[in-house]
């Protein structure tokens, strides 16, 4: 399963994490610690019925973890805005780059496969760590090449 923050607070980690369906406990105290703690929580897809994913069958439901793993090649790439890997590099995957909306927490900016799953279950409007299809925004963003709220393909590639 995926994991981060709290869709709108404003401390704590940045990158998601694959979380194992089996932790393993050290020293604890069970229930909160208001004061003292960071939070984690499980992730779900933000899907507006206008986007190049299927709304009906992601939105609000809950995203699966996924690992690029190639024992033969040992570089790994994610290139955002393209479908295509430079010459030399193997195409793993390809889709849309994802990451909080705009106005929550910072996180890392993650390549969706094109074909996203979703887990069993899970499909209330839990909030938690939130993805959203990243759109280009002219400016400092140059336009062209980009295109004002054109969602951002990506891919990602190994060697």
């Amino acid at each position: 399963m995926t994991d981060g923050l709290w869709y709108n607070h404003k401390g704590g980690g940045s990158n998601y994490q694959c979380l194992p369906t089996d932790p393993e406990w050290g020293w604890h105290k069970d229930g909160s610690q208001n004061s003292r703690e960071a939070y984690m929580f499980g992730a779900e897809y933000e899907i507006a019925a206008d986007s190049p994913y299927d709304a009906g069958s992601l939105n609000n439901r809950n995203v699966p973890c996924a690992v690029c793993h190639t024992p033969s090649r040992r570089a790994q790439l994610m290139i955002p805005a393209r479908q295509t890997c430079p010459g030399g590099w193997t195409r793993e995957y390809g889709g849309y780059l994802m990451t909080a909306h705009h106005s929550y927490s910072r996180t890392e900016f993650v390549c969706m496969d094109g074909e996203p799953e979703a887990l069993p279950g899970g499909e209330g409007s839990e909030n938690g760590a939130l993805f959203y299809i990243v759109e280009a925004r002219c400016g400092s963003l140059p336009c062209p090449p980009y295109v004002e709220g054109r969602e951002l393909t990506c891919v990602v590639c190994t060697m």
